[in-house]
């Protein structure tokens, strides 16, 4: 055999065994773990800053402190354009109110409790803006709600109070007016519609914002 030949023949024979080695090496060896994929954070149970703020928001029935009125954006709150619920309820002193009988003037109702600290503080507010536009036609109810008759008119005497409160005995008709809270505050145009709410401790300025949107025509000052 001839020097080239016999080179020739070794590298082949060189290549059969390495290839010989390498198929050795990869029949036994373990098969490959698959690279895990991360689950997205949700599936984590890691809330996104949004949706963490959103459930702290509805995690109570009402927030603390007062409460913007209805134009102030909280309007489904308040049932704002729609019709009035009935609202008949024994006045505190004998008789009835009956909402239904004052159709044709603007309404203010509040609905509160004599143990209630912020409704103490909005009834000389509420003497003063009955007093003042008492020309234009407003009528002012204020509605107790389950309390006994006796100790809503020591506490009306002792605010002075100077328009008509009902008795809501059962709280059938707060429950109906879907007042959650006290004090809860309605403004009723003359038609019947409610044109404006406030809850939780409101001052003169939401006052006399809710009262300018059933006084049409009439400058409203707190």
């Amino acid at each position: 055999m001839s020097p080239r030949l016999s080179i020739v023949a070794g590298l082949v024979t060189g290549l059969a065994t390495g290839a010989l080695v390498i198929g050795g090496i990869l029949a036994f060896a373990p098969e490959p773990v698959p690279v895990a994929t991360p689950a997205p954070q949700a599936s984590l149970g890691v809330a996104s800053p949004v949706a963490s703020a959103s459930a702290s928001a509805g995690s109570s029935a009402v927030p603390s402190g007062p409460m913007p009125s209805s134009s102030g954006g909280t309007a489904g709150l308040f049932h704002v354009g729609e019709i009035a619920p009935p609202l008949v309820v024994p006045q505190v002193g004998g008789g009835t109110i009956d909402l239904a009988n004052l159709r044709g003037k603007p309404v203010w109702v509040n609905f509160m409790g004599t143990y209630c600290p912020p409704c103490q503080d909005e009834f000389p507010l509420m003497n003063g803006f009955a007093a003042r536009y008492a020309s234009a036609g407003l009528v002012i109810l204020a509605i107790d709600v389950k309390e006994d008759e006796g100790m809503v008119a020591a506490f009306a005497d002792r605010l002075n109070a100077t328009f008509p409160l009902g008795l809501d005995a059962d709280g059938a008709a707060s429950k109906r007016w879907d007042a959650i809270a006290l004090p809860v505050h309605f403004w009723i145009d003359k038609d019947g519609v409610i044109r404006d709410g406030g809850l939780g401790g409101i001052g003169p300025d939401v006052m006399a914002r809710g009262l300018a949107t059933i006084l049409p025509g009439v400058k409203v000052t707190p």
